[in-house]
């Protein structure tokens, strides 16, 4: 049994808030120039150009890719052989986005209740979702959530007679309504199977995959090629201005489920597509 202090969680999370809030990941960088060579709208470009310059600024002054600095979400993956010790882990997590969201002035969004809307102060308490896996290690990945692009996004159950040809209207539907708001280009997570809340948790584990990589099943990776190139087609284009790029990619991930249903889960992430991940 391997033992990790609550108090190193702590700190490592602290990091990582800030780090994530400020260092557009790589994929994301190079799935936008990869953007920018293949858009024809003048203004397109200069948008995707605009991005990235944002996030080089971003990343060399130390300041916030976007002013919307998300709400905190957090997946854990602890090994079987892991044994927490002094503190709870979760309360350990919270602690980390707290210290990480002052010290690295990020916005505070999170508000105590839906419809009170008092704002808690510290940007806590995060999201976490956890699982256990095999081994000694604990993966800790923070995935600040912006609300333009969450606010986008969607599930429903569909009937499994709507095949793909369903799953593509429902996407490229969402997509459309969204328009602006999530901030295009986007990243788009599509969840397939199991019920409607794992397929909503597989949406969201799907925009943590490395921007543009394609599913190791490749009967999702396929999927995902269909899914991308309608999107596409759809003109919304960068920042809503029209354009050949309105996503930088379609990740899917699915799951086995019920003969009587389709659950689809669409999770709409914005061009800041922020994570950083831990290993202790």
């Amino acid at each position: 049994m391997r033992e990790i202090n609550a108090n190193a969680i702590t700190e490592h999370v602290r990091k990582a808030c800030i780090e994530a809030c400020c260092d557009l990941p790589e994929d994301v960088l190079n799935a936008l120039k990869r953007a920018h060579d293949v858009e024809e709208s003048p203004v397109g470009k200069t948008v995707i150009d605009e991005i990235i310059e944002n996030a080089q600024i971003a990343r060399n002054e130390r300041v916030p890719i976007c002013q919307d600095t998300g709400l905190t979400l957090v997946f854990l993956e602890i090994g079987q052989d892991v044994h927490i010790v002094g503190g709870n882990i979760y309360d350990a997590i919270n602690q980390g986005v707290r210290e990480g969201y002052e010290e690295g002035y990020l916005r505070k969004s999170i508000v105590r209740h839906p419809l009170d809307r008092v704002n808690t102060g510290d940007n806590t308490p995060a999201v976490i979702h956890t699982e256990i896996v095999p081994g000694d290690r604990l993966r800790v990945t923070i995935a600040p959530k912006g609300g333009g692009s969450e606010n986008m996004s969607i599930a429903r159950v569909l009937k499994p007679a709507d095949g793909m040809d369903g799953v593509r209207k429902f996407v490229v539907k969402t997509v459309r309504n969204a328009g602006s708001n999530p901030c295009p280009p986007i990243i788009v997570g599509v969840g397939l199977g199991g019920t409607i809340e794992k397929a909503a948790l597989l949406s969201k584990k799907a925009i943590l995959r490395k921007t543009g990589e394609p599913s190791a099943n490749p009967t999702d990776s396929e999927i995902e090629r269909d899914l991308l190139a309608a999107v596409n087609c759809t003109g919304v284009g960068p920042s809503g201005l029209g354009g050949r790029v309105t996503a930088l990619a379609v990740h899917v991930e699915s799951h086995p489920c019920h003969i009587a249903s389709l659950p689809v889960a669409i999770t709409i992430q914005c061009h800041a597509a922020r994570h950083k991940e831990i290993l202790l």
